[in-house]
């Protein structure tokens, strides 16, 4: 028999609580709201495994005050919040959620181009102030129209399921390509340049990593057809946020539908940033996402792309299965 173990999770809600006793019901559970950092980490210094969200950040400093720990299970399909290099070398596993919302994430992406393309949130912002004129709100179909998939992998194939629904035509950029998918959904495969060129919408679908990280910047964007709408719901570092700033005001997009910002954690840090002199960059980027978020022609979400209950539960059972199978000696959904 398996001896039991301590588990600390982080980020951790009351309904989700009750749904990890049930399930690791054998084990010492400890539960925290807040994100697990370098000054909180003592918290979980019993615990051999950790269960955190995005806003956990697991580097050194925080690895030196979890001295018993084998695995962080990280309840996303990204980790790049999690320094990969320092977990291997102090033999500690890590493992994902790769697949849970692949359709959420999708819904979510046309959700933000409807409101776009349809200009559902100028519509409603103008309604808060007994404004029901129509000026300026006339918006264009998505029938013909095309649409650029960068990663088409489960979530991009999804969105461009959603995609032909609309009568739309499609192009991907994905280093792997699956000429089988692409001729049963009627897509086509090109260079970045070419989705670029063509695309009147264009929507992301990588994960952060480096050669990814300003996947869109200040040197190809001016490439993107003029007027067309840019969507992002996977990484804030995906796009260069000057770039953005500059597209949107020269009129090379037409809007943006946003879902992350490059430093969106600054947002909820303001307050600190704004009495600490020292912060120079971080307060660079957080002026630079208050142009952004000023801009009527952009749309923003606060990272709530995957938050939908049926993808929140996949999320925790998939959770529950990897810590499982890490207990019983068979680890999946390692990526380290």
């Amino acid at each position: 028999m398996v001896a039991a173990r301590t588990i600390a999770f982080f980020e951790i809600k009351d309904w989700e609580r009750a749904h990890v006793r049930k399930k690791l019901k054998d084990h010492r559970l400890l539960f925290f709201a807040e994100p697990l950092t370098p000054k909180n980490a003592w918290k979980a210094k019993t615990a051999e495994i950790v269960s955190v969200f995005i806003y956990s950040k697991i580097g050194k400093e925080a690895l030196q005050g979890l001295p018993k720990l084998k695995m962080v299970a990280t309840r996303s399909t990204g980790f790049d919040h999690i320094d990969i290099k320092e977990c291997k070398r102090r033999k500690v596993g890590v493992c994902n959620v790769p697949f849970y919302g692949e359709n959420t994430v999708a819904e979510h992406t046309f959700a933000l181009i409807l409101a776009l393309s349809r200009n559902v949130h100028k519509s409603y912002v103008r309604t808060l102030r007994n404004d029901f004129s129509i000026e300026g709100l006339k918006g264009f179909d998505l029938k013909g129209k095309t649409l650029g998939v960068i990663g088409a992998g489960h979530i991009g194939l999804h969105v461009i399921r959603i995609a032909k629904g609309f009568g739309m035509n499609v192009l991907a950029h994905d280093a792997k390509q699956d000429r089988f998918l692409a001729e049963v959904l009627e897509f086509r495969y090109v260079s970045l340049d070419e989705l670029l060129r063509q695309s009147d919408i264009i929507t992301m679908h990588v994960p952060l990593l480096p050669g990814t990280r300003h996947l869109i910047n200040r040197k190809n964007i001016s490439r993107i057809k003029k007027g067309a709408l840019l969507i992002n719901t996977s990484r804030g570092e995906i796009v260069e946020t000057q770039a953005l700033i500059e597209a949107l005001d020269q009129g090379i997009l037409g809007g943006a539908g946003l879902d992350v910002l490059e430093g969106e954690e600054l947002i909820k840090e303001e307050k600190q940033l704004l009495h600490d002199a020292r912060q120079g960059q971080k307060m660079k980027k957080l002026i630079q996402d208050h142009i952004v978020l000023s801009k009527d022609n952009v749309v923003f979400t606060p990272h709530i792309a995957f938050y939908s209950q049926e993808a929140l539960e996949r999320i925790l059972e998939t959770t529950v299965k990897n810590i499982a199978a890490f207990h019983a000696g068979k680890p999946q959904n390692l990526v380290a």
